[in-house]
């Protein structure tokens, strides 16, 4: 009996503790519900003010935007997403070209961005303003500044023309003078390498990395006083391979500007090579500075220009960490690229390739007759280059500035202020309405006096050195090393294409060209046997 009693008593107080817990739940459920709600509540009034801030954006940037009456694709004009996606894989330069042939001379790349491909524009955004007109300056979001203070690239307009000044007289037409003899001796071991290619039976040769080995030398030497050894040891420099994937990066990063949200996701995608190469190419960029800055020379070289002072009014040490990445850079990969097309469009047009080898062949009885000055008077080889420049510019992209405060006229429109603004090598040099034949290597449409048939070419459209207070400083040395070294490798050997180069000309750009080996079969004509080495 007691057993019986024990267990209803536990039953009961179970019964009872089931109650107790039940009536408590439904008491406190209303809170539950009332909080849950309210957390849906606020959800839903975040995500219909998303919605609402997104359609606002895209109505206001598709109807009510100042940029709102320019063409382009409608997506461009939401967002600045897809010039992203071209830029990250290489493509905007194609692309560029594309918008323009479909929508014309001025294209809406982003809710704030135009990009144009007419003469008259390139002078408005680039040229010479009047005083008080207000500067267009280099678009902050593209030029970013690095840790060692403004280049002569990314400078505002007062520290620009501050280094523009120190760097003047390297560039000048004594400097060039006093450089020839330096210039000839790596242009002549150049040749000296490719003969002794031939005479190992290794006739086909990657011509583009030679002129990149020469180039890097030459500005290695002429910029801080000492070669990087590449012809030396017939191979790159590290240094020099950094800087592709420096060059590379650079590009990658390029969308943080715009977007700096996307920094996580921009790490996450870049390859950690690209990443230790560009913090690598610093490393070595400071270095060789310091090295510089510590070796005495009587030899005058670009550092000797820059510090001739010896004061406040020289660049700062961290003004030539800044610089030193960039001259080699600007004044070596830009040079072999345009060499390498210059080689490439040649030989793919059998009668461009015999009038400039036959010109040199005809101007230079002996090798050593072959000089700075002699080579510039070469009136075919000198349209070849030109032409070269239009059909393969070695940066073929965009250099973005910023519309000053109170907007400007670009090609007869007014503009607000703060547009990013460009113009677009690529697409203004292969356009149909500046250039004839416009895709074809045609050198015959720069000699002088002007080819009948080429008369309706807008020349003014052509400005692959800029223009402007920040036109290209390097231009006169460039062109020295480049009819150099074109006349010496015409004069010293007989070329033609290999067959697994015949597209090479279809490449990525990022900010310069993503080149692929050029590989070209080499053979020494009889006069250059007779000659032997040099």
């Amino acid at each position: 009996m007691q057993s019986q009693k024990g267990k209803e008593h536990e039953v009961g107080d179970a019964l009872i503790a089931t109650r107790q817990s039940v009536a408590g739940n439904l008491v406190r459920s209303p809170v539950t519900k009332a909080g849950y709600s309210e957390t849906m509540s606020f959800i839903a009034i975040v995500v219909i003010g998303l919605a609402a801030w997104l359609l606002w954006t895209v109505v206001y940037n598709l109807y009510l935007n100042p940029l709102a009456k320019f063409p382009g694709p409608k997506l461009a004009a939401c967002t600045n997403l897809q010039n992203i996606y071209w830029t990250l894989t290489g493509q905007e330069h194609y692309k560029f070209k594309e918008l323009h042939d479909k929508y014309g001379d001025v294209v809406r790349t982003g809710p704030t961005s135009l990009v144009y491909r007419s003469p008259q524009a390139w002078k408005d955004i680039y040229g010479h303003r009047k005083s008080g007109a207000g500067s267009f300056l280099k678009d902050p979001s593209v030029y970013i500044r690095g840790p060692r203070g403004p280049n002569i690239v990314n400078a505002d307009d007062e520290d620009h023309s501050r280094l523009r000044r120190l760097f003047l007289p390297a560039f000048s037409e004594r400097a060039l003078r006093d450089q020839e003899d330096l210039v000839q001796s790596y242009v002549d071991l150049l040749v000296q390498r490719l003969n002794g290619e031939i005479s190992a039976s290794r006739s086909t040769v990657d011509l583009s990395r030679w002129y990149n080995f020469t180039t890097f030398d030459i500005i290695g030497d002429l910029a801080f006083g000492e070669p990087f050894g590449c012809l030396r040891d017939s191979n790159y420099h590290p240094w020099v391979k950094m800087i592709f994937g420096s060059m590379k990066l650079l590009a990658m990063q390029r969308p943080l500007g715009i977007y700096p949200f996307l920094a996580p996701i921009v790490r996450k995608l870049t390859p950690k090579r690209l990443t230790k190469m560009r913090q690598e190419h610093f490393a070595l960029s400071i270095d060789k500075v310091h090295r510089r800055l510590a070796t005495k020379t009587e030899r005058p070289d670009f550092m000797t220009y820059v510090m001739r002072f010896g004061d406040e009014r020289s660049m700062s040490t961290q003004e030539l960490e800044a610089n030193a990445a960039l001259m080699i850079v600007a004044g070596s990969e830009t040079t072999a690229t345009l060499l390498s097309g210059l080689t490439y469009y040649m030989l793919g047009n059998p009668s461009a390739y015999q009038k400039a080898t036959s010109e040199v062949r005809a101007a230079f009885k002996s090798y050593s007759d072959i000089n700075v000055f002699r080579v510039s008077k070469l009136n075919y080889l000198n349209a070849a280059f030109e032409e070269a420049l239009r059909v393969y510019p070695p940066a073929p992209g965009i250099t973005p500035r910023v519309v000053p405060k109170g907007g400007a006229a670009i090609d007869g429109e007014f503009i607000p202020g703060g547009t990013s603004v460009s113009g677009a090598h690529y697409s203004t040099y292969h356009a149909a309405s500046h250039f004839k034949h416009a895709d074809a290597f045609i050198p015959e449409r720069w000699l002088y006096p002007k080819d009948k048939e080429f008369d309706s070419d807008c020349r003014a459209a052509f400005q692959p050195f800029s223009l402007g207070p920040r036109n290209c400083i390097g231009r006169n040395l460039a062109y020295a090393e480049m009819r150099l070294i074109a006349a010496k490798i015409l004069w010293s050997f007989d070329m033609s294409l290999d067959e697994s180069s015949s597209e090479w000309n279809v490449q990525k750009s990022y900010i310069v060209w993503e080149r692929k080996p050029l590989l070209v079969r080499l053979s020494q004509p009889p006069h250059s046997r007779r000659e032997g080495d040099y």
